[in-house]
């Protein structure tokens, strides 16, 4: 009895893992600070961001299970997050655009403060992105309830496979840019910065042409 309880519980992990891995391989606006964090401020971006994202997601995995799910999958909320996560995804680019004048890799950036940012940084991120709410309210949910079944050990199991797809591939994002930036110089540099603004602009139209969408379709 006890062996079959462990084995189920690596197969949740398992499977947690293998899901979360599927989705943090996708391309997102998380992926592309890490890319433009981890030139600057070395392999420990990713996982600083994934710790402030993990941290959001325990939240939620908490909130999640008191009986949440219900209110994440109005449409008022994801209209509300696609628009306040558009303006917040639009800040952060604006940020990184003026400072493209000035950046180099040759530059100390502080790892203290740089620390905290990173952290807060990949929560807001996270929980600017409306399909990352939608996600957990429809698949987390139900991985959840399964997972309920075979108590804590069960819940923990989940949250632990899912939570480390996200640790190992933003890690490996983080070491490859890191390593990489030995070949680039302060203008490739820039370049690369001035792309992952771009592409937070993008994500930022994306959510909100998604609100609005839905906006309308409710009028």
């Amino acid at each position: 009895m006890l062996i079959d309880h462990i084995v189920t519980l690596g197969s949740i992990f398992a499977s947690s893992f293998l899901i979360g891995l599927s989705g943090a391989l996708m391309p997102g606006p998380l992926l592309t600070v890490t890319v433009s964090e981890s030139s600057r401020r070395g392999a420990v971006a990713g996982p600083l961001l994934i710790a402030g994202h993990g941290i959001l997601e325990l939240g939620l995995l908490v909130l999640l299970l008191l009986g949440l799910a219900p209110v994440l999958q109005q449409d008022a909320v994801f209209i509300t997050i696609s628009l306040i996560g558009s303006g917040i995804l639009i800040w952060m680019a604006v940020g990184m655009f003026r400072v493209l004048p000035t950046l180099t890799l040759k530059i100390d950036t502080g790892q203290s403060s740089g620390e905290r940012n990173l952290v807060l940084a990949g929560a807001l991120i996270s929980v600017a992105n409306p399909y990352w709410t939608i996600w957990w309210a429809s698949i987390g949910v139900g991985y959840i309830l399964y997972s309920f079944k075979y108590g804590g050990w069960g819940i923990f199991s989940f949250f632990c496979g899912h939570i480390l797809a996200d640790l190992v591939w933003y890690s490996a994002v983080s070491v490859a840019v890191w390593k990489g930036r030995n070949f680039l110089s302060d203008r490739a540099y820039r370049h690369i910065i001035a792309v992952c603004a771009a592409c937070l602009v993008f994500f930022a139209g994306w959510f909100a042409w998604s609100g609005t969408t839905k906006l309308i379709g409710l009028c």
